[in-house]
């Protein structure tokens, strides 16, 4: 028998941490010190926040990052941890669906083993979150692309991954309940079209109502992820509705930001540092960070 690839037995590992009731949890990290920090937490996958991401590369979020920027910093997360990485690329960084089937080819080239599709159309203002939805309460709310167009794009990531013998997972994910733009009906119309053109999964970022996270649960035909944060149910509760699983999104980045701006505003007006206290230890993190992989 042939060995296979590091990346498809990767890629078949990530696969496998998607079992509704035992849900893949996923502390988003968005460069290469989140990431570390999260696996050595216990994650059993890194996936990148396509918001923090973008922040911390000087750019707003909502599809106005380009391809090379974004997966070169997927190709230093991937890079600093042994855990499998999936990566948010908002729509696709591309125009067409021949497009998505070349930054598929670069995701798997960063070693990524995951994707995430958005099915979202962004203008030039405001805009909205690939793997979370947190930055779409903003003025760049736009329609969500026709359901057909947005199969072809899936189609396409599923061919080029195809093409290079890369299992890789796709999430394919739905604005409906995001952005108003529809219900469970809805909803579940979209993920039966994604999934027949090759997605994996189905994630609904704003489906947290018990109610409708379990008809969500009941009717695809794929794992589910639901986008949780201050406010959501439990991880425990979520299992229990049968999701397969649960990302936090930009959440931690933007805890992370809150921290050094409420830090510098005490240091610059009160002159105090009670901020900063419950900071990680230098040695402990200057070990974690520098450390060979």
């Amino acid at each position: 028998m042939t060995k296979q690839n590091p990346t498809h037995e990767t890629a078949l590992a990530f696969r496998a941490l998607h079992i509704p009731g035992r849900p893949l949890v996923l502390p988003n990290a968005w460069d290469t010190a989140s990431a570390r920090l999260v696996e050595e937490a216990g994650a059993a996958a890194v996936a990148t926040t396509s918001a923090g991401l973008a922040w911390d590369l000087g750019t707003a979020d909502g599809d106005r990052l380009d391809r090379d920027r974004a997966l070169g910093a997927v190709a230093r997360v991937a890079a600093a941890v042994r855990v499998p990485v999936s990566a948010d690329i908002e729509s696709g960084y591309a125009k067409d669906a021949a497009g998505v089937g070349d930054t598929i080819r670069a995701v798997l080239a960063a070693g990524a083993v995951g994707v995430n599709i958005e099915d979202a159309l962004y203008g030039r203002e405001g805009g909205g979150e690939g793997d979370d939805g947190e930055g779409a309460g903003d003025g760049g709310r736009g329609p969500l692309r026709p359901v057909a167009e947005q199969a072809e794009r899936i189609a396409a990531a599923r061919a080029a991954a195809d093409a290079a013998g890369v299992p890789l997972f796709i999430n394919a994910r739905i604005d409906t309940v995001l952005r108003g733009a529809g219900g469970v009906e809805e909803t579940l119309e979209r993920a039966a079209a994604f999934l027949a053109a090759g997605a994996d999964g189905i994630f609904v970022p704003g489906a947290v109502d018990p109610g409708t996270v379990k008809s969500l649960v009941a009717g695809v035909e794929g794992p589910l992820n639901v986008l949780a944060g201050p406010g959501a149910p439990s991880v425990a509760e979520l299992a229990a509705l049968g999701v397969a699983r649960i990302s936090t999104g930009s959440s931690i980045a933007q805890a992370a930001h809150a921290v050094v701006r409420r830090a510098a505003r005490e240091l610059l007006s009160a002159g105090t540092y009670d901020s900063l206290t419950g900071g990680l230890d230098y040695i402990e993190l200057n070990t974690l960070l520098g450390g060979a992989r």
